[in-house]
Protein backbone atom coordinates (compact mmCIF):
# COMPACT_ATOMS: atom_id res chain seq x y z
CA UNK A 1 0.00 0.00 0.00
CA UNK A 2 1.33 3.44 -0.87
CA UNK A 3 0.19 6.91 0.00
CA UNK A 4 -1.13 9.35 -2.55
CA UNK A 5 0.30 12.83 -2.58
CA UNK A 6 -1.75 15.95 -2.04
CA UNK A 7 -1.01 19.48 -3.17
CA UNK A 8 -3.05 20.88 -0.25
CA UNK A 9 -0.76 19.71 2.52
CA UNK A 10 2.24 21.95 3.15
CA UNK A 11 5.55 20.17 3.37
CA UNK A 12 8.39 21.36 5.60
CA UNK A 13 9.92 24.08 3.47
CA UNK A 14 13.13 24.91 5.26
CA UNK A 15 15.21 22.59 7.39
CA UNK A 16 16.64 23.94 10.62
CA UNK A 17 20.08 25.53 10.35
CA UNK A 18 22.44 22.56 10.39
CA UNK A 19 25.73 22.09 12.23
CA UNK A 20 28.82 22.25 10.00
CA UNK A 21 28.62 18.49 9.50
CA UNK A 22 26.56 15.96 7.59
CA UNK A 23 22.81 16.66 7.64
CA UNK A 24 20.24 14.21 6.27
CA UNK A 25 16.60 15.25 6.00
CA UNK A 26 15.11 11.78 5.64
CA UNK A 27 13.58 11.48 9.11
CA UNK A 28 11.95 14.92 9.11
CA UNK A 29 10.34 13.98 5.79
CA UNK A 30 9.28 10.65 7.28
CA UNK A 31 7.64 12.32 10.28
CA UNK A 32 5.85 14.77 7.98
CA UNK A 33 4.50 11.93 5.84
CA UNK A 34 3.35 10.07 8.95
CA UNK A 35 1.36 13.15 10.01
CA UNK A 36 -0.10 13.91 6.59
CA UNK A 37 -0.88 10.52 5.06
CA UNK A 38 -2.72 7.78 6.96
CA UNK A 39 -1.94 5.43 4.06
CA UNK A 40 1.77 5.97 4.66
CA UNK A 41 1.43 5.08 8.34
CA UNK A 42 -0.38 1.89 7.39
CA UNK A 43 2.19 1.04 4.71
CA UNK A 44 5.08 1.56 7.12
CA UNK A 45 3.46 -0.72 9.69
CA UNK A 46 2.87 -3.42 7.06
CA UNK A 47 6.41 -3.15 5.70
CA UNK A 48 7.91 -3.44 9.19
CA UNK A 49 5.67 -6.39 10.04
CA UNK A 50 6.66 -8.17 6.83
CA UNK A 51 10.35 -7.57 7.51
CA UNK A 52 10.08 -8.98 11.02
CA UNK A 53 8.33 -12.05 9.60
CA UNK A 54 10.93 -12.45 6.84
CA UNK A 55 13.88 -12.33 9.24
CA UNK A 56 12.49 -15.39 11.05
CA UNK A 57 12.76 -17.43 7.85
CA UNK A 58 16.13 -18.57 6.55
CA UNK A 59 16.77 -16.85 3.22
CA UNK A 60 19.14 -18.11 0.57
CA UNK A 61 21.43 -15.57 -1.02
CA UNK A 62 20.14 -14.20 -4.34
CA UNK A 63 21.58 -16.02 -7.35
CA UNK A 64 22.20 -12.76 -9.18
CA UNK A 65 22.38 -9.11 -8.15
CA UNK A 66 19.32 -6.90 -7.95
CA UNK A 67 19.88 -4.50 -10.87
CA UNK A 68 18.21 -1.10 -10.58
CA UNK A 69 17.78 1.44 -13.39
CA UNK A 70 18.62 4.97 -12.30
CA UNK A 71 17.54 8.30 -13.77
CA UNK A 72 19.46 11.35 -12.57
CA UNK A 73 17.70 14.73 -12.70
CA UNK A 74 20.31 17.52 -12.74
CA UNK A 75 18.73 20.87 -11.82
CA UNK A 76 20.75 23.59 -13.53
CA UNK A 77 20.28 27.24 -12.59
CA UNK A 78 21.40 29.95 -15.04
CA UNK A 79 25.06 30.64 -14.40
CA UNK A 80 25.19 27.91 -11.76
CA UNK A 81 27.70 25.12 -11.45
CA UNK A 82 27.16 22.28 -13.88
CA UNK A 83 27.57 18.61 -13.13
CA UNK A 84 29.39 16.70 -15.85
CA UNK A 85 28.76 13.20 -17.12
CA UNK A 86 32.02 12.07 -15.51
CA UNK A 87 30.72 13.22 -12.11
CA UNK A 88 27.51 11.24 -12.63
CA UNK A 89 29.53 8.18 -13.63
CA UNK A 90 31.73 8.60 -10.56
CA UNK A 91 28.64 8.53 -8.35
CA UNK A 92 27.31 5.36 -9.99
CA UNK A 93 30.72 3.74 -9.55
CA UNK A 94 30.71 4.56 -5.84
CA UNK A 95 27.18 3.20 -5.38
CA UNK A 96 28.12 -0.05 -7.08
CA UNK A 97 31.31 -0.46 -5.09
CA UNK A 98 29.63 0.33 -1.77
CA UNK A 99 26.57 -1.88 -2.28
CA UNK A 100 28.73 -4.80 -3.50
CA UNK A 101 31.30 -4.38 -0.68
CA UNK A 102 34.00 -3.73 -3.27
CA UNK A 103 35.04 -0.32 -1.95
CA UNK A 104 38.80 -0.21 -1.44
CA UNK A 105 38.49 1.54 1.94
CA UNK A 106 36.63 -1.36 3.54
CA UNK A 107 40.10 -2.40 4.68
CA UNK A 108 39.80 0.38 7.26
CA UNK A 109 36.97 -1.36 9.12
CA UNK A 110 38.23 -2.25 12.63
CA UNK A 111 39.29 -5.92 12.86
CA UNK A 112 36.48 -6.74 15.29
CA UNK A 113 33.90 -5.90 12.60
CA UNK A 114 35.64 -6.99 9.39
CA UNK A 115 33.54 -10.16 9.41
CA UNK A 116 30.38 -8.04 9.32
CA UNK A 117 31.19 -6.24 6.06
CA UNK A 118 28.35 -7.42 3.82
CA UNK A 119 27.63 -7.44 0.09
CA UNK A 120 24.09 -6.14 -0.53
CA UNK A 121 24.02 -7.74 -4.01
CA UNK A 122 22.52 -4.52 -5.42
CA UNK A 123 23.82 -2.91 -8.61
CA UNK A 124 22.87 0.35 -10.25
CA UNK A 125 22.94 1.34 -13.90
CA UNK A 126 21.88 4.50 -15.67
CA UNK A 127 18.62 3.92 -17.50
CA UNK A 128 19.06 3.05 -21.17
CA UNK A 129 15.41 3.57 -22.14
CA UNK A 130 12.96 6.26 -21.07
CA UNK A 131 9.37 5.47 -20.00
CA UNK A 132 8.32 5.40 -23.68
CA UNK A 133 11.03 2.92 -24.63
CA UNK A 134 13.22 5.51 -26.37
CA UNK A 135 16.99 5.30 -25.91
CA UNK A 136 18.31 7.60 -23.18
CA UNK A 137 21.50 8.38 -21.31
CA UNK A 138 19.64 8.19 -18.00
CA UNK A 139 20.62 11.78 -17.24
CA UNK A 140 18.18 14.70 -17.47
CA UNK A 141 19.54 18.23 -17.57
CA UNK A 142 16.63 20.27 -16.21
CA UNK A 143 16.98 24.07 -16.45
CA UNK A 144 15.58 25.94 -13.46
CA UNK A 145 15.35 29.52 -12.24
CA UNK A 146 15.52 28.37 -8.62
CA UNK A 147 18.72 29.33 -6.83
CA UNK A 148 18.27 26.58 -4.25
CA UNK A 149 15.71 24.02 -3.13
CA UNK A 150 14.34 23.22 0.31
CA UNK A 151 12.99 20.03 1.77
CA UNK A 152 9.46 20.57 0.46
CA UNK A 153 10.00 18.40 -2.65
CA UNK A 154 9.88 21.41 -4.99
CA UNK A 155 12.90 19.89 -6.75
CA UNK A 156 10.49 17.16 -7.98
CA UNK A 157 7.76 19.56 -9.15
CA UNK A 158 8.07 21.28 -12.56
CA UNK A 159 5.59 23.98 -11.48
CA UNK A 160 8.05 24.98 -8.74
CA UNK A 161 11.23 24.80 -10.80
CA UNK A 162 11.87 21.09 -10.40
CA UNK A 163 11.86 18.01 -12.61
CA UNK A 164 9.05 15.42 -12.66
CA UNK A 165 9.84 11.86 -11.66
CA UNK A 166 9.97 9.07 -14.17
CA UNK A 167 7.71 6.16 -13.09
CA UNK A 168 8.97 5.43 -9.61
CA UNK A 169 8.02 1.76 -9.76
CA UNK A 170 10.50 1.29 -12.63
CA UNK A 171 13.31 3.75 -11.93
CA UNK A 172 15.28 4.99 -8.96
CA UNK A 173 14.91 8.75 -9.40
CA UNK A 174 17.83 10.80 -8.10
CA UNK A 175 17.44 14.59 -8.04
CA UNK A 176 20.60 16.67 -7.76
CA UNK A 177 20.61 20.41 -7.20
CA UNK A 178 21.56 23.23 -4.83
CA UNK A 179 19.94 22.61 -1.43
CA UNK A 180 19.22 25.09 1.37
CA UNK A 181 20.94 25.45 4.72
CA UNK A 182 23.64 22.86 4.28
CA UNK A 183 21.24 19.96 3.73
CA UNK A 184 23.18 17.20 1.99
CA UNK A 185 20.25 15.04 0.97
CA UNK A 186 17.12 13.14 1.87
CA UNK A 187 15.20 10.09 0.69
CA UNK A 188 11.69 8.72 0.87
CA UNK A 189 11.15 5.42 2.63
CA UNK A 190 9.05 2.83 0.76
CA UNK A 191 5.29 3.25 1.06
CA UNK A 192 5.15 7.00 0.45
CA UNK A 193 3.60 9.06 -2.37
CA UNK A 194 4.59 7.58 -5.71
CA UNK A 195 5.18 10.89 -7.50
CA UNK A 196 7.85 12.01 -5.02
CA UNK A 197 9.56 8.67 -4.43
CA UNK A 198 13.33 8.73 -4.75
CA UNK A 199 16.48 10.40 -3.47
CA UNK A 200 17.60 14.05 -3.38
CA UNK A 201 21.30 14.96 -3.20
CA UNK A 202 23.03 18.32 -2.87
CA UNK A 203 25.07 19.41 -5.86
CA UNK A 204 27.98 19.77 -3.40
CA UNK A 205 27.75 16.15 -2.19
CA UNK A 206 27.13 14.23 -5.41
CA UNK A 207 29.82 11.96 -6.78
CA UNK A 208 33.42 13.10 -6.78
CA UNK A 209 35.23 15.92 -8.54
CA UNK A 210 33.40 18.77 -10.21
CA UNK A 211 30.89 20.39 -7.86
CA UNK A 212 31.46 17.96 -4.96
CA UNK A 213 33.07 19.60 -1.93
CA UNK A 214 35.13 17.94 0.82
CA UNK A 215 34.50 16.30 3.20
CA UNK A 216 31.44 15.06 1.27
CA UNK A 217 33.10 14.52 -2.10
CA UNK A 218 33.38 10.74 -2.31
CA UNK A 219 29.78 9.90 -3.19
CA UNK A 220 28.79 8.54 0.23
CA UNK A 221 25.83 10.90 0.67
CA UNK A 222 24.08 9.04 -2.14
CA UNK A 223 25.06 5.69 -0.60
CA UNK A 224 23.53 6.84 2.70
CA UNK A 225 20.30 8.11 1.11
CA UNK A 226 19.82 5.04 -1.09
CA UNK A 227 20.17 3.04 2.12
CA UNK A 228 17.16 4.98 3.44
CA UNK A 229 15.33 4.45 0.15
CA UNK A 230 15.80 0.72 0.74
CA UNK A 231 14.38 1.12 4.27
CA UNK A 232 17.47 1.47 6.46
CA UNK A 233 17.38 3.79 9.48
CA UNK A 234 20.20 5.74 11.08
CA UNK A 235 22.21 3.46 13.34
CA UNK A 236 21.39 5.46 16.50
CA UNK A 237 17.64 5.20 15.93
CA UNK A 238 17.19 8.99 15.80
CA UNK A 239 16.93 9.40 19.56
CA UNK A 240 19.52 11.25 21.68
CA UNK A 241 19.36 9.09 24.80
CA UNK A 242 20.12 5.48 23.81
CA UNK A 243 16.41 4.63 23.88
CA UNK A 244 16.00 4.15 20.14
CA UNK A 245 17.28 1.66 17.63
CA UNK A 246 17.46 0.91 13.94
CA UNK A 247 15.72 -2.51 14.10
CA UNK A 248 19.08 -4.09 13.26
CA UNK A 249 20.77 -6.43 15.75
CA UNK A 250 24.31 -6.31 14.38
CA UNK A 251 24.72 -2.53 14.60
CA UNK A 252 25.47 -1.58 18.23
CA UNK A 253 23.11 0.88 19.86
CA UNK A 254 24.54 4.41 19.79
CA UNK A 255 23.77 7.59 21.70
CA UNK A 256 23.51 9.77 18.61
CA UNK A 257 25.14 10.61 15.29
CA UNK A 258 28.89 10.68 14.88
CA UNK A 259 30.53 13.43 12.85
CA UNK A 260 33.84 14.01 11.13
CA UNK A 261 36.43 11.24 11.47
CA UNK A 262 36.03 9.65 14.92
CA UNK A 263 38.71 7.62 16.65
CA UNK A 264 37.93 3.95 17.29
CA UNK A 265 36.59 2.95 19.72
CA UNK A 266 33.97 5.53 20.63
CA UNK A 267 31.92 4.08 23.46
CA UNK A 268 28.37 5.29 24.16
CA UNK A 269 25.21 3.60 25.47
CA UNK A 270 27.34 1.09 27.42
CA UNK A 271 28.33 -0.49 24.11
CA UNK A 272 31.98 -1.07 25.00
CA UNK A 273 34.56 -2.24 24.40
CA UNK A 274 34.02 -1.71 20.66
CA UNK A 275 31.58 1.19 20.87
CA UNK A 276 29.64 2.78 18.03
CA UNK A 277 29.88 1.37 14.51
CA UNK A 278 30.48 4.89 13.24
CA UNK A 279 32.07 3.65 10.02
CA UNK A 280 28.66 2.35 8.91
CA UNK A 281 27.11 4.09 5.90
CA UNK A 282 24.06 4.97 8.00
CA UNK A 283 25.93 7.22 10.44
CA UNK A 284 26.83 10.89 9.85
CA UNK A 285 30.63 10.71 9.57
CA UNK A 286 32.58 12.23 6.69
CA UNK A 287 32.65 10.37 3.39
CA UNK A 288 36.17 9.09 3.97
CA UNK A 289 35.20 7.55 7.32
CA UNK A 290 32.26 5.32 6.26
CA UNK A 291 32.92 1.92 4.74
CA UNK A 292 30.26 -0.74 5.36
CA UNK A 293 26.79 -2.26 5.58
CA UNK A 294 26.18 -5.23 7.90
CA UNK A 295 24.49 -8.58 7.13
CA UNK A 296 21.27 -7.57 8.88
CA UNK A 297 21.18 -4.26 7.05
CA UNK A 298 21.58 -6.21 3.83
CA UNK A 299 18.74 -8.53 4.85
CA UNK A 300 16.50 -5.52 5.48
CA UNK A 301 17.33 -3.98 2.10
CA UNK A 302 16.78 -7.27 0.29
CA UNK A 303 13.44 -7.75 2.08
CA UNK A 304 12.48 -4.31 0.76
CA UNK A 305 13.52 -5.25 -2.77
CA UNK A 306 11.59 -8.51 -2.51
CA UNK A 307 8.59 -6.63 -1.10
CA UNK A 308 7.50 -3.00 -1.61
CA UNK A 309 10.20 -2.29 -4.23
CA UNK A 310 9.85 -5.56 -6.14
CA UNK A 311 8.89 -3.85 -9.41
CA UNK A 312 12.08 -1.79 -9.41
CA UNK A 313 14.69 -4.36 -10.29
CA UNK A 314 15.46 -6.99 -12.89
Amino acid sequence: MVAKSSSKAKKPNKPASPPPQRKCGCMSMHYWLVEQFPQYRIAQTEIEHNFMAARRVAKTAPKKPYTISVVVHLLQAPGGAKITTSQVNAQLKTLNQDFRAQNFDRKNVPPVWKGLVADAMVEFQLATKDPSGIATSGVIYAPTNEIEFGQNDSIKDPSRGGSAAWPTDRYLNVWVGPLKDGLLGYAQFPGGPVDTDGVVISINAFGSGGTAVAPFNKGRTCTHEVGHYLNLRHIWGDTPDCSGGDSINDTPNAEGPNYGIPTFPKVTCQNGPNGDMFMNYMDYVDDEAMFMFTPEQVARMQATLDGPRRSLWS
